[in-house]
Formats: C-alpha cells, sequence, structure tokens
C-alpha cells in the first residue's frame, strides 16, 4: 500500500494518491492532470477511482478531466448531483482498491455532500481518514459556503457537530488524518500549518473536537469571525458540479504569444484586464499602466479569486520569460478560463518598443523611518488583515484591507501622499497598482511590509497575540 500527499502550496491544498496492488486512486485532485497521469504510469498502476470529498469552492477539481483521460470512476458521496457520469455512493459503503478498501463516510456540515473516506489496510485495519473540508488539523471546515435560505449557517455546523461526534471522532486515536487544505486556505479559519497528524492529537488539541464541547458551544465557536468568502467560490462549485473546458484547450488559448503592438491592440479591442505577475519590486520600477500586479511568487490563486469577481473576465498576461505557462494553468486552477495571450519578451519586449509606462515608488524600511521621523502625520495605510492590523501596527496606520480595498477608496485622499504597507511586501503591491490604476498617483510603497517597520524605530502599537482577539 502506498499513501501520498501532493501538497500545493499557493492553494493550501492537499491531493491524495493511494495505490494497492496495482490499482490507484486520486483523492481531490487539481485541475492539471498531467502529475497523476506519469505518478500511475511510472509505477505501473491503474487509477480507478477518482474520489471527491465534496464540491471544492475553492479550487476546479481534475476530477472530470482525470476520469476522462483515464476511465476511472468519479465518486461523490450522498446528496451530490452532478451533470456529468458520477458515482454517488452511499453511506458506508466500501470501495476495493487492490488489496486495501476505502470506506465511504458521510459527513455533511462543510456541504450537505461532503464526505469523508476512510482507508483500511490489507488486514481490513482503519488507517488513514482522507477528511477532506470536514476536518482540518487545527480546525473544521466553515459552514457558512452551503448556507441557503432553507438551510442556515447554524443548521450546517450543527450536521458538522454531529458528523465529528458520530463518524470520525469515534475511530481509533493512531488514524491518520488528511486534510484537503492547510493553513492559508479561506475553507477554515485557523489551520495548522502541519498538513497531517493523528485523530489522536486532534482529538486532544483541535478546539472543535474538545470531548465536553455542547452543541450549542460548537456552532457559537464555528461560526464566530467567519469572513465572507471570496467571491469566486461559487463560480468553482458550479464548474464542480456541471464540468468545464479541457485545460489543453484554455491553455492552447492562453499561450498566444503577442508582440507588443499586437499586445496593445488586443487590449484596446477586448479590454481584457492586463494582469503583471512579476515580483512586487520588478513591477514597481515599471509596468504598463493600469496593470494589476499579482506576483506569482506568492497566494496568486486565491488572490486572483478575490480581486478579479469576474470569472469569465478576459486577461492579458505579463508575466517572466518562461513562466507563462505556469501561469495560465495557475489561473484555470480557480477557473479563470479566459486568459488571450501574454506579452512575447515580457515588460522588456514592451519597454524596448517605446511604449508608455509607469511605476511605483518604492522605499526601505529605513527610509520610511526616515520620513516618519521627519512628518509623522504622512498617511499610512495598512493593507493587511484586521487580525493582524488589531495585533500590531503602525501608531498612526489606517487599515484597508486588501481584500475590501474598494470599500475603503473614500477613505484614501487622491491629493496627498500615501505609504502602504502589507506584512512583507506583497500585498501592498496589488494594492498599489489597484490604487494606480483607479488614478492614484502619489504612493509609496515601503519594502518588507511590517516585517521591516518592526526593525525601526517607527511607533508602533503594543503587540496582543492574534489567538486572544475576537
Amino acid at each position: 500500500m502506498l499513501v501520498e500527499q501532493i501538497y500545493t502550496g499557493c492553494l493550501a491544498q492537499g491531493a491524495y494518491y493511494v495505490e494497492s496492488n496495482g490499482e490507484a486512486v486520486i483523492i481531490d485532485p487539481l485541475r492539471e492532470i498531467q502529475p497523476y497521469l506519469v505518478k500511475a504510469e511510472s509505477r505501473g498502476a491503474k487509477i480507478k477511482y477518482v474520489l471527491e470529498t465534496h464540491f471544492h469552492a475553492d479550487f476546479v477539481s481534475g476530477h472530470v478531466d482525470l476520469a476522462k483521460a483515464t476511465g476511472a470512476q468519479i465518486v461523490f458521496g450522498p446528496n451530490a448531483v452532478t451533470t456529468y457520469d458520477a458515482y454517488i455512493a452511499k453511506d458506508g459503503e466500501e470501495l476495493k482498491v487492490g488489496e486495501v478498501t476505502i470506506k465511504v463516510l458521510h459527513t455533511p456540515g462543510h456541504t450537505m455532500e461532503s464526505t469523508t473516506y476512510l482507508l483500511q489496510d490489507e488486514n481490513g485495519k482503519d488507517y488513514a481518514l482522507f477528511s477532506g473540508d470536514t476536518l482540518f488539523i487545527g480546525d473544521v471546515g466553515r459552514p457558512d459556503l452551503a448556507a441557503k435560505s432553507e438551510l442556515t449557517q447554524d443548521q450546517l455546523a450543527g450536521h458538522l457537530y454531529d458528523s465529528l461526534r458520530n463518524k470520525i471522532m469515534p475511530l481509533a486515536d493512531e488514524v491518520l488524518v488528511y486534510p484537503a487544505h492547510g493553513a492559508g486556505s479561506a475553507c477554515g479559519k485557523n489551520m495548522s500549518k502541519e498538513t497531517f497528524d493523528t485523530l489522536g492529537h486532534q482529538k486532544e488539541t483541535n478546539y472543535a473536537l474538545r470531548a465536553d464541547m455542547t452543541r450549542e458551544e460548537f456552532i457559537q465557536e464555528v461560526t464566530d469571525g467567519l469572513t465572507p468568502p471570496p467571491s469566486y467560490f461559487p463560480l468553482n462549485v458550479q464548474m464542480n458540479k456541471q464540468g468545464y473546458d479541457n485545460i489543453a484547450d484554455v491553455l492552447e488559448k492562453g499561450l498566444q504569444a503577442l508582440s507588443p503592438e499586437a499586445f496593445e491592440l488586443v487590449a484596446n479591442e477586448t479590454g481584457a484586464l492586463v494582469l503583471d505577475t512579476r515580483n512586487p519590486e520588478d513591477f514597481a520600477k515599471g509596468f504598463i499602466p493600469n496593470a494589476i500586479n499579482i506576483g506569482i511568487d506568492g497566494n496568486f490563486a486565491p488572490w486572483v479569486g478575490t480581486l478579479i469577481p469576474d470569472i469569465k473576465q478576459q486577461i492579458l498576461l505579463v508575466t517572466e520569460e518562461g513562466r507563462e505557462e505556469e501561469v495560465v494553468t495557475r489561473l484555470a486552477r480557480v477557473g479563470y478560463d479566459y486568459t488571450i495571450g501574454y506579452l512575447k519578451g515580457g515588460f522588456t519586449a514592451w519597454q524596448n518598443a517605446g511604449k508608455e509606462t509607469d511605476t511605483i515608488t518604492s522605499i526601505s524600511p529605513t527610509e520610511f523611518e526616515q520620513r516618519y521621523k521627519e512628518d509623522s502625520t504622512i498617511r499610512v495605510i495598512d493593507v493587511r488583515k484586521p487580525s493582524e492590523y488589531q495585533s500590531e501596527h503602525v501608531e498612526t496606520a489606517s487599515n484597508a484591507p486588501l481584500d475590501y480595498l474598494n470599500d475603503y477608496l473614500a477613505e484614501i485622499p487622491k491629493d496627498e501622499e500615501v505609504y502602504l504597507h502589507c506584512a512583507g511586501g506583497y500585498r501592498s503591491m496589488i494594492a498599489g497598482s489597484i490604487l494606480k490604476a483607479r488614478g492614484y498617483d502619489n504612493l509609496v510603497n515601503v519594502q518588507e511590509g511590517f516585517k521591516g517597520i518592526s526593525g525601526t524605530n517607527v511607533p508602533r502599537t503594543a503587540f496582543v497575540c492574534p489567538s486572544t482577539l475576537k
């Protein structure tokens, strides 16, 4: 028996490869399926099942393409309804894979079709639990994503309480827990950085599995402090329910190399969004006017999903040379299938063609310290999350979380110099690019963000541990 976690850090997502005696299953695959095909082929295994723990909201799963490519059967748990061929397993049903067994445990709560899969080894002993978004390491799935008028988030949380108590907690302590997500995912609110654990340790440390926790306490704690989910979540659910274009077609469309002249013409004719995925400091030194910067080397896909509300938005790319396919693929992971080309030769080609460019001033933390010392009334905007801001911030800074930047535009003056910072410089450059595109010309980015500022004498509020904040 082989069990392998295939973890994708930029999505904080765990897919799984399980193999026994020449047969394999893939659990919650990403949209690009080639790595799974290569894995199975290299081991001489046949992929028999593609198991989905639920209709994912934060990424487009590769289940449809993988089933087409391999002939494997897509499996969902009870209550799932799809427009493509899928096997809807019953609660308690057992699937044979080589010499091991995968038992279907219907665990509604995160969503009503949510299902975990219990792997039993060749001797029938419980070995591992693929818990999807039902149980994370340190947390459980948020119960508000599937909330509808006939089923509130409190009712879903009640289902989740029952699922955890009746289906998962009775399992042996040594059973391994393999969740669908880790820290950084928006599917929970307080996940650990660890990507797997034993169930016994989770019973000891996960607040949601406290032995003396009442149903009412669980509902209150699980639903407390939830922020609105990104707008692309329901759109990804829809794609996972109804199917989607083959990723090969998405890549072919997105990998159209355009000269600077052709790029400019297409941009003007289509109104496509120019997305610049270079690192923040390269972007600051020069970019195409009105381009939005979301660096590929960060939480790229989640920020795309959060900040580009229309999943069908046409996109033109400016990337580092050689990373075009990676960018198109990572956009497709969250359902952005309408990339229509990229700037051949990158930003250098644009400059060499004599095209118009723009810049954002970016200064070091020590330069910021000097300017603050000379004038402590300078306008400082902190674009981190409210919890990060409340934990500790520059004394005079205002908070305008990047997720909701548009809601704060009225509070950000266009006629004053505005200093932007986040935690490390990634989010503030995204914010700077958005503000630039909206006509803010007096922006100064602080490199290294609050991490860099913390090493200076710029006055800050007293530190409060984030875990104690409500």
